[in-house]
């Protein structure tokens, strides 16, 4: 909301500062978004009036003008503005005067100066050359009742300042100057000036007929009519300066006041013009096939969702939206039918959005609007038409219609001084509660330690405890509220070493030259199919886009979405990573201070390599990353835990190039290559490497344990084997391993790697050979080749007995 700085102290001026008070404000709620001056700075600036007007003897366009500007000497200026003429009042820059920094940002001073052959001691100003606005094919023209010498920066009020706030939509009785005065008033203390009118006499007793038939919609309509008005009026120049101070441009007479008075007092009205009206009017939910045009020139369908106000043949209007274009009123409107009413929110909220536009009506009821003063805007409105476009003896008013079918209920707000002391970290008395309440104008019975508050009309955010106690604080001020450490006994809490922080994880895998990212919880519904095979995702009740309707139960969908936009920027070489949260159903889990009954919420670690697997070097040749190389970032990541990877069928991954990892026989995630079908689906030239694992087990770790070194040589045999082309490596490292622990002649055996795959020429088109390295050491002794042979000959038999495996020769 953009108000007038003069405006608000016009209501309540308290002795303070403007930065003093966009302090204030911001500290207690209303938070100042911009402070802006109306008028850039300029100085030596008068109300002058044009005495006499001749034409230049040199210049056909030009004219040289007799100025009077207060100081008992006329001034010989020359000004070429079509609109100048005798009598006329001007905005004069005397000699001195210093205008606003042009183009090229430097001011510009008024000197004495010759126009062809012609002395000009000054410069008669349009609101362009003063930064006033951009209109310049004229000067400005003041009142006839400017007085003459007076600074124009005091005539026209050029000092004020725009303040604009920013209102929480709980904050809707600040929607208008007295909302916020009110706040002034109640955070200092200074009285509040309310505006003053007296009601309008009666002089008809014409009403118009008026049916609520939705009292759901509509709690209280009040209107009525007046004759005899002069549409054509000009709107006054200070109405006209604090709308247009508020963001409001002036439209005409009778439309200028409706929407002053709502600025002002926060109640939306609407003008009809009742020689438009069909009979009388119905206020109503919408009908299928009903149709509106608006005063915006748009043409809407309404159904039984929209509220709206018809008459006997059609609608007028969209019920606290917007008017109708049939009745709207215009320059030959004489008569007119003035209504304010109250709208529910609840009936109003989302219409506008619904044919998308936004209106400041709508924005109002939509966060309620106080249902007790329509009969107090209506008497306002009326005052100002009849002082502005009243004529005597014609104009006529009448009655003020006022029907009330459903209020809403005002329920009294308990409040504990105790329970708002310990919320607020203050000792409150019940004193110090009763004055904040009187400065606010709530109504408030008392015991001691006890309130019972009744919201006032304009407030429809009070309705708990909690409310009343945010009030407090707020008159308080927040500043005040000490910095105070918390009171509670402190333990050291000494991490197990056996378990690693997500920190540390983050950094180790950063190490690897990954770069973290962190995506929404809730994606697309086709991710969960594509990448986790998953028909019944757990779905949002309220999306904050329609794309984003469902919890993730997997990470891989977010990162394939950060490959996609790097590769759009021609970023070609992408390593990222996230730690984040997958959701899916589970009957097991019960509600807990972190858990949701029936969903389990796992934390996993998800990372993608994409692209060459080094930056481009001299060094080394050009490869792309591979399964190997992201399967070595796994084994890095879980050290000094041995993982197994064995081979799977995932949605989302290659069916010949994944695996799932195994940490000690349990299933802890999967790595493996995209999908060719989803690689085409998602528009990626290469196919990226990714693996997704739970963070429990990432952080788990076993301690270290002291092993003697040996003082004795090991011992390196190397044996290839001839296998069938379907078995496995791991197949056979496992089964190495556990002969190790099962024979006790095999037990020397430190390692085993594998240097050597071959399949070719003296191999059958089924078989392939693995050659293996095997280091053999003991701690007590040197090996003796015996015992060496032994080892190895126990090694060849388990491998051939499991797996066929013979020894190549």
């Amino acid at each position: 909301m953009q108000f007038s700085e003069n405006w608000l102290r016009s209501m309540v001026n308290p002795t303070m500062t403007s930065d003093a008070l966009s302090h204030l404000l911001t500290m207690s709620g209303l938070e100042v978004e911009e402070v802006n001056p109306v008028a850039p700075p300029f100085s030596n600036v008068v109300v002058g009036k044009v005495i006499e007007l001749a034409r230049h003897p040199n210049a056909d366009r030009l004219n040289v003008c007799q100025v009077d500007v207060g100081t008992g000497t006329l001034l010989n200026i020359v000004c070429g503005a079509p609109n100048v003429r005798t009598g006329m009042k001007v905005v004069c820059a005397i000699v001195g005067a210093i205008l606003p920094p042009g183009e090229d940002g430097k001011c510009f001073e008024i000197k004495v100066g010759q126009l062809r052959g012609v002395e000009s001691q000054g410069m008669l100003c349009s609101a362009k050359e003063l930064k006033l606005s951009d209109e310049h094919s004229g000067l400005i023209d003041l009142p006839d009742d400017a007085p003459v010498g007076q600074d124009i920066r005091d005539y026209l009020q050029l000092n004020d300042l725009t303040f604009t706030i920013k209102l929480t939509p709980n904050k809707a009785d600040c929607l208008s100057i007295l909302g916020v005065a009110r706040e002034v008033s109640a955070l200092t203390g200074c009285t509040l000036n309310k505006p003053t009118y007296q009601p309008v006499a009666v002089t008809i007793a014409d009403v118009l007929p008026v049916k609520i038939s939705a009292p759901d919609l509509c709690g209280r309509f009040s209107g009525r009519i007046i004759r005899g008005l002069n549409a054509k009026a000009a709107t006054p120049e200070w109405m006209k300066q604090r709308l247009e101070r508020s963001g409001q441009r002036s439209i005409a007479a009778l439309v200028d006041i409706s929407n002053y008075v709502m600025l002002e007092l926060g109640q939306p009205s609407h003008v009809f013009d009742l020689a438009k009206i069909h009979g009388g009017l119905d206020v109503r939910w919408g009908r299928a096939g009903e149709a509106l045009k608006l005063l915006n020139g748009n043409v809407v369908a309404v159904d039984d969702w929209v509220g709206v106000i018809a008459d006997e043949q059609e609608i007028e209007s969209l019920a606290g939206i917007m008017g109708g274009d049939a009745t709207a009123v215009t320059l030959e409107t004489t008569d007119i039918y003035l209504e304010a009413a109250f709208w529910f929110p609840q009936a109003i909220q989302g219409r506008a959005r619904r044919y998308n536009f936004s209106t400041d009506a709508a924005h109002r009821f939509e966060r309620g609007v106080d249902f007790a003063a329509t009969v107090e805007s209506i008497e306002r409105i009326t005052a100002l038409m009849i002082e502005i476009c009243g004529q005597a003896g014609v104009t006529q008013v009448g009655p003020i219609d006022d029907q009330v079918t459903n209020l809403p209920s005002r329920l009294p707000v308990p409040l504990r001084t105790a329970r708002a002391s310990k919320i607020i970290g203050v000792s409150f008395t019940d004193a110090k509660i009763a004055e904040i309440f009187l400065r606010l104008g709530f109504e408030f019975t008392q015991k001691t330690g006890v309130f019972e508050v009744t919201p006032p009309s304009f407030r429809f955010d009070m309705e708990i405890e909690e409310d009343l106690i945010e009030e407090i604080a707020r008159v308080f001020g927040f500043e005040n509220i000490p910095a105070l450490p918390p009171v509670a006994a402190n333990a050291i809490r000494v991490r197990s070493e056996a378990v690693r922080s997500l920190f540390t994880l983050r950094r180790q895998i950063a190490d690897r030259d990954y770069q973290e990212v962190v995506n929404f919880s809730f994606v697309e519904e086709s991710w969960e199919h594509d990448f986790a095979g998953n028909d019944t995702p757990i779905k949002l009740r309220n999306p904050i886009a329609s794309q984003l309707s469902v919890m993730r139960s997997t990470l891989i969908g977010g990162l394939i979405a950060n490959v996609r936009y790097n590769l759009n920027r021609k970023v070609s070489r992408i390593r990222v990573f996230e730690f984040g949260t997958v959701y899916r159903r589970d009957s097991t889990v019960k509600d807990g201070a972190l858990t949701v009954a029936g969903y389990a919420q796992d934390k996993r670690l998800a990372a993608l390599a994409y692209g060459p697997v080094v930056e481009e070097q001299w060094g080394l040749g050009t490869r792309n990353v591979d399964y190997f190389d992201v399967k070595a970032d796994i084994e890095a990541l879980l050290a000094p835990v041995t993982a197994h990877f064995v081979s799977i069928q995932h949605p989302a991954l290659h069916p010949g190039r994944s695996a799932t990892i195994l940490v000690e026989g349990k299933d802890v995630g999967f790595i493996g290559e995209l999908h060719p079908r989803l690689q085409q689906r998602y528009e990626l030239p290469l196919s990226p490497v990714l693996f997704e694992i739970d963070a429990t087990a990432l952080q788990s770790r076993s301690l270290p344990v002291f092993q003697e070194i040996s003082k004795f040589p090991a011992v390196t045999r190397d044996l290839a084997f001839v296998v069938d082309h379907t078995v496995q490596v791991q197949d056979l490292i496992d089964t190495f391993n556990a002969e190790k622990r099962e024979n006790i002649a095999c037990s020397p055996m430190q390692a085993i790697v594998l240097f050597d795959e071959y399949r070719g020429s003296g191999l059958s088109s089924d078989e392939k050979s693995l050659a293996f390295r095997f280091t053999l050491q003991d701690t007590q002794s040197t090996l003796q080749d015996e015992k060496v042979d032994a080892a190895m000959s126990a090694f060849v038999s388990s491998v051939n007995k499991k797996h066929g495996a013979k020894l190549r020769t």
